[in-house]
């Protein structure tokens, strides 16, 4: 049986690989919600978002750089970098559990800035 942890790192590898659906059918539960404000709330909206993000991004680099687990919420910290659009992302993704399943999802993202001022980066 997977840990949480894995549940979440492998449904984001999914997602990022185009594999939306598959990391839905996999990992998350009936009562799904999420949280992204750009998006409607519904499972098949997010969905096809993440799809078309694959999509148009075939190439982005996506690495977990930690990941927490605490009850029934995992969090973890993402660095995205789409070299083709110039863009490097902060990410952190927080998921609520019901037993083995997602059902629900809050997401963040900060582009790094051009020049920034914090000398020790954003990792």
């Amino acid at each position: 049986m997977l840990t949480k942890k894995e549940i979440a790192s492998n449904f984001l590898m999914l997602a990022v690989q185009g594999k939306s659906r598959e990391a839905f059918n996999l990992y998350v539960g009936k009562s799904f919600k999420h949280h992204n404000a750009y998006f409607k709330g519904d499972t098949e909206t997010i969905i096809t978002a993440m799809e078309e993000s694959a999509e148009e991004v075939p190439n982005k680099i996506f690495e977990i750089q930690r990941i927490l687990h605490d009850g029934d919420l995992v969090a973890a910290h993402s660095r995205i970098t789409q070299e083709q659009f110039g863009i490097d992302m902060a990410v952190i993704h927080i998921f609520r559990f019901e037993a083995d399943k997602i059902v629900e999802l809050w997401d963040f993202g900060q582009e790094f800035p051009k020049d920034c001022v914090n000398e020790n980066g954003m990792f």
